[in-house]
């Protein structure tokens, strides 16, 4: 017996007990992600998630280990054990939520011989409430619609100027039905409209004739509901909001606060558009999908005033997280702080 094997938390035995649960599921009921639970590709993202888990008080490793798995929980715990795995491999030591009062920041980094060092909060920017609900909703009308038998591509027609709400359960119970009947009828219409919503055929942009999807049944590209404008400010906003209240623990400890930041993968945020912020950058970065009829609301810009960003003096730096495994960082300094971080703790780690 393989001893190792049979003690991991997200092993064989895992992956097996969630393909059981959730694989007959269709995938709108599972969670958004199951295929980082069950697949081969993701087993080195699960042994890695076992490494960090077995770091961690038994206790707090029980409840990470509980709730990782659900949708709003997955990425902010992602990011706070990859900050945790970052600090560690500069050589440093780090508690886990150790008690400082009545406050508990995420990580208390430790020196060798266990004295604190730096205090760190960990922030991960999250899509708007509800952008997992209409997801899965929209996702619900995709697969009721593969159950028809006629292979073309169809879209959402929405109001630009404004989000196109999600169908609920029965309403895309009847559009799936008004939709099979429509393609299945003799008539080639390109519009179709049913229970308020309107979707089009979509046509090749080279030939003009109708687009042919993949397979035997009807595709339909819904919004992503992540379409928008991708900005650092609310990051920028919650680090602030993290200063505010570690701030003067960090000055009578006297010691350096570090935010650790990183962000949900919906949300398309990464350390460049930090970055943008820091510097000033006339910069206006969106993303969106084929199938978003709505992409942002009117934004307006001045090249010449373009938002910067300048980081609170009780703040050491701001280390970035990156949402791809193996989650690597970026150390990003406040170059006015009042109590610098130690040089050994933001130096690039060596190899």
């Amino acid at each position: 017996m393989d001893t190792e094997q049979a003690v991991r938390r997200f092993g064989p035995q895992f992956v097996a007990e969630q393909r059981s649960r959730y694989g007959r599921r269709p995938p709108e009921s599972r969670m958004l992600s199951y295929d980082l639970a069950v697949l081969d590709e993701y087993e080195p993202w699960r042994a890695w998630l076992d490494e960090q888990l077995d770091l961690l008080p038994g206790a707090a490793a029980g409840v990470f280990a509980a709730n990782l798995w659900r949708d709003q929980n997955f990425w902010p715990y992602v990011i706070e054990l990859a900050a945790g795995a970052a600090l560690r491999q500069q050589g440093f030591g780090v508690e886990y939520e150790r008690r400082w009062g009545n406050l508990t920041p995420d990580w208390t980094v430790v020196d060798g011989g266990g004295a604190p060092v730096a205090l760190v909060e960990v922030l991960t920017h999250s899509p708007p409430k509800g952008t997992f609900a209409k997801m899965k909703a929209w996702h619900a009308l995709v697969e009721r619609l593969k159950q028809v038998p006629v292979p073309v591509v169809l879209t959402v027609a929405g109001d630009p100027s404004r989000p196109l709400a999600a169908p609920d359960a029965r309403t895309s119970k009847r559009i799936a039905l008004d939709l099979r009947n429509a393609l299945l009828s003799p008539l080639h219409l390109t519009v179709f409209r049913s229970q308020g919503y309107t979707f089009l055929l979509q046509a090749d942009r080279n030939t003009g004739q109708t687009m042919q999807a993949p397979g035997m049944s009807t595709i339909l590209i819904p919004p992503s509901n992540v379409a928008g404008v991708v900005s650092a400010r609310s990051v920028t906003a919650g680090i602030e909001e993290k200063v505010r209240k570690y701030r003067a623990l960090a000055q009578e400890a006297g010691l350096p606060l570090i935010v650790a930041a990183g962000a949900h993968k919906f949300t398309g945020l990464h350390v460049e558009q930090l970055d943008d912020l820091l510097k000033g950058s006339p910069t206006l970065r969106f993303q969106f999908n084929y199938g978003d009829p709505f992409i942002n609301a009117p934004v307006e810009i001045d090249p010449s005033n373009p938002p910067r960003w300048t980081m609170p003096p009780e703040l050491a730096g701001v280390l970035w997280v990156n949402n791809d495994f193996p989650f690597a960082t970026a150390w990003r300094p406040n170059a006015n702080t009042r109590t610098p971080a130690p040089p050994a703790l933001i130096a690039p780690p060596v190899g």
